[in-house]
């Protein structure tokens, strides 16, 4: 491909094509590309590079990288800048007059509105620098000589700023130049070149137009591996090379951008397999149902990544700074790593934490802070008013050191626990009033003012009620040593309202409560405020939600871990709170207890809306219906940490509360789908399986023009049929006209109105 947009993975620049004309105009036409365009030609040039960038000049290396590339593609980016008013019109006119002869596939005014980019058909006799220099002799105009390197990166801009595109930029590449000063001596040429006829025999004297590497894990070791793990460490024969060269390609598919040139390079033909017949494989593979990430393939990648104790992923996003966005990046078995600049609440929270505790306690942290907050409420980018609920559940092995929570909480919770022993006295006082009367004395009615917001974990459904409606709009807290202390909630009659108020906590204006007829007892109806944390191990915590994985409550839950530890490693050691940690703590805490009404946070508002769409786009690139469906809610609790963080900052938005808030999101996702999503991912199969919920389909648009008889096999299996009947459909098809019967196994589709 000549077209790559440059994206940013662990702070290194990554590439990937861009295949067709809608993929482009989609990248150029995303909500925030046409508002930070805007914003950068009224003048604010920090946003810059929070635009997409694209590549026009050269391939990736072959683990996906942009630095030192070497191999030139097809075409060449060009940059032509500072023109003034009068000069923009008339160049526009020259290089549309002369794009048959430049060979012009692209052009599109710059973001500031003084210039142009464009892209032209690479002259193979000429260096990078000579196709430049031979393009801007032919258009009499300067190109920028500080952008002639074949790793130039384009800021791209919107679909009205494009004025020309040719869609053969989207064709796959016919050659490689590599970018050395080795040229043929007769004529200048370089060398090095690659045929898309030949993808199969790609060495190093003919360079693979696509990455080599997944992860830095070569596609040769990842096949090999899916043998050892999927085949007892066979490889295809001639009696099974067509159905495992098929499986093989449907999973492969998951890494390989669902392009079938990319399946062509990396796949062997095995066993004397024909190349157009495992090209018809590929084909058929590419056309079936697109279930999620399989779990073959998993299992591979996990038995290939590197060892969980080496350093995590996705520490290197700089937000307000104006760093490329980076999708919330889920490779591998490290969570991403906390940044080292923290909010001034949150640095002096775990301050007294040892390193490896760090991120867990970072994110147990806001149930409990959360609590001060009173009738305060934040608007969302949907427009639904959100208070500051928090529900927090800390998945970590077997002595992995889960108490680490404990210290930073007990001093947040120290002005709450101090009004609620006043209250329980007051309470206490009263029921040993009332039980030293008769049962026919008058008696004192319960007394008002009862606001106990710390309650215990093993309280009853009744007494929650209760407590509930005596808050006053407070937030109940608790704290749990073990998640399964929720079940005193869950009720006789019911079985799993623990579950159900779990998700009623996180909605908005929500009601529960409970009617009784005895004089005794509660009956009251309330809006559930209620932030608590939990800690459990990982095995006892899957199987706790293990029948509630698709009815919500994992994803409006914030997740954190401990990473194990290596065996015999040093004792990790807390430092001291003291007096002098509870001083540095009261503003902070001050700051909450005071804040009232509605409070917008407009830094936090915007970021909620790149989050939101940097999700949507690691959901489209990976095409994990799981892990959309977890990010809308995970949005929620990044977007209202942000805003928790901004009070405590005195109302100012800080880079250092950005990139928190950035990486929390990416964390918090990080633990569903590592503890969970495997099984969510099952749930869903399975009910789609019972239900039949996707209906019928046309099996015809899902094989391919050519097909053999084996395709439409493949394809009824796909599908859930068995393939007794696959001649008999063939033959209606040909009947009514639906295809060409070529030879007795394979069929063309008919290119008519049927």
């Amino acid at each position: 491909m000549s077209v790559h947009i440059v994206y940013k993975q662990n702070g290194v620049k990554m590439m990937r094509p861009v295949h067709t004309r809608e993929e482009y105009l989609a990248l150029r036409n995303g909500g925030e590309q046409q508002a930070v365009v805007q914003a950068v030609r009224q003048g604010d040039e920090s946003r810059k590079s929070r635009l997409v960038q694209m590549n026009y000049s050269c391939l990736p290396n072959d683990d996906g990288t942009l630095k030192g590339a070497k191999r030139m593609s097809t075409t060449v980016g060009m940059d032509i800048d500072h023109l003034t008013a009068e000069d923009m019109p008339k160049v526009k006119e020259r290089i549309l007059q002369q794009k048959d002869e430049l060979g012009l596939l692209m052009l599109e005014e710059s973001v500031r509105g003084a210039g142009y980019h464009l892209v032209f058909k690479r002259r193979a006799e000429l260096d990078q620098v000579g196709n430049l220099k031979w393009a801007s002799d032919l258009l009499e105009v300067a190109y920028d000589a500080q952008a002639k390197d074949i790793t130039r990166v384009f800021f791209t801009t919107t679909e009205e700023e494009l004025i020309y595109l040719d869609d053969a930029i989207f064709e796959t590449t016919e050659q490689v130049i590599t970018n050395t000063n080795r040229t043929n001596r007769t004529n200048g040429c370089a060398k090095e070149k690659y045929s898309s006829d030949s993808i199969d025999s790609c060495s190093e004297k003919t360079p693979c137009s696509f990455p080599t590497h997944y992860h830095g894990i070569p596609f040769a070791d990842i096949i090999r591996k899916y043998w050892e793990v999927n085949n007892r460490g066979f490889e295809p024969t001639q009696g099974d090379r067509d159905t495992l060269t098929y499986q093989l390609a449907c999973d492969l598919r998951h890494i390989c951008g669902r392009n079938f040139e990319w399946l062509d390079q990396v796949i062997p033909c095995y066993d004397g397999f024909p190349l157009e017949e495992k090209r018809a494989k590929i084909r058929s593979a590419l056309a079936s149902e697109f279930n999620g990430f399989p779990i073959r393939l998993r299992n591979v990648l996990n038995s290939l990544t590197p060892d969980p104790s080496a350093k995590g992923e996705g520490s290197e996003y700089t937000g307000s700074d104006g760093s490329d966005p980076q999708p919330p990046n889920l490779g591998g078995l490290c969570p991403p790593e906390m940044p080292k600049k923290l909010p001034k609440v949150v640095q002096l929270l775990v301050s007294r934490t040892p390193d490896i505790y760090k991120p867990a306690v970072a994110h147990a942290i806001f149930p409990s802070l959360g609590a001060h907050l009173w009738k305060v409420r934040f608007p969302y980018i949907d427009n639904v008013m959100h208070e500051a609920t928090f529900m927090n559940v800390l998945m970590a092995g077997t002595g992995a050191g889960k108490d680490c929570i404990s210290q930073p909480i007990n001093h947040i919770m120290a002005d709450i626990r101090k009004r609620d022993a006043e209250n329980l006295k007051r309470e206490a006082d009263w029921k040993k009033e009332v039980n030293s009367k008769g049962s026919n004395k008058d008696k004192r009615q319960r007394p008002e003012g009862l606001v106990i917001q710390e309650v215990d974990p093993d309280m009853t459904n009744p007494a929650f009620v209760m407590r509930m409606a005596e808050a006053d709009e407070h937030f109940l807290y608790t704290k749990m040593n073990e998640i399964d202390q929720f079940d005193a909630l869950r009720g006789s009659a019911r079985g799993s309202q623990q579950f159900q108020i779990m998700c009623l906590a996180f909605d908005p204006d929500n009601r529960y409560g409970q009617t009784r007829v005895g004089t005794q007892s509660v009956t009251e109806k309330v809006c559930i405020r209620f932030n608590w944390n939990a800690a459990t191990t990982i095995q006892k915590g899957q199987r706790y939600f293990r029948n509630v994985l698709t009815d919500g409550p994992i994803s409006r839950i914030n997740f954190c871990t401990i990473p194990e530890r290596e065996i015999g490693a040093d004792m990790p050691v807390y430092g001291t709170y003291d007096a002098s940690f509870d001083e540095e703590l009261r503003p902070y805490i001050d700051r909450l207890c005071r804040a009232a009404g509605v409070i917008d946070c407009p830094q936090a508002f915007r970021l909620a809306k790149r989050l939101k769409d940097e999700c949507a786009e690691f959901a489209r690139l990976s095409q994990s219906r799981v892990y959309e469906n977890l990010s809308f809610r995970a949005n929620v609790i990044a977007y209202l940490k942000a805003c928790v963080l901004y009070i405590c900052n005195d109302y100012k938005w800080s880079k250092e509360i950005e990139d928190f808030v950035r990486w929390s999101l990416k964390y918090d996702l990080y633990c569903k789908m590592t503890f969970f999503g495997e099984a969510i991912e099952n749930a869903n199969r399975s009910a789609d399986e019972q239900t039949g919920r996707r209906g019928p389909r046309n099996l015809l648009e899902l094989l391919p023009d050519e097909f053999t008889i084996h395709d439409a096999d493949l394809i009824r299996q796909a599908n859930g049929m068995d393939t007794r009947g696959t001649r008999n459909m063939l033959y209606q098809w040909v009947h009514r006209g639906y295809l060409l019967q070529m030879t007795d196994d394979s069929f063309k589709k008919v290119k008519s109105e049927k």
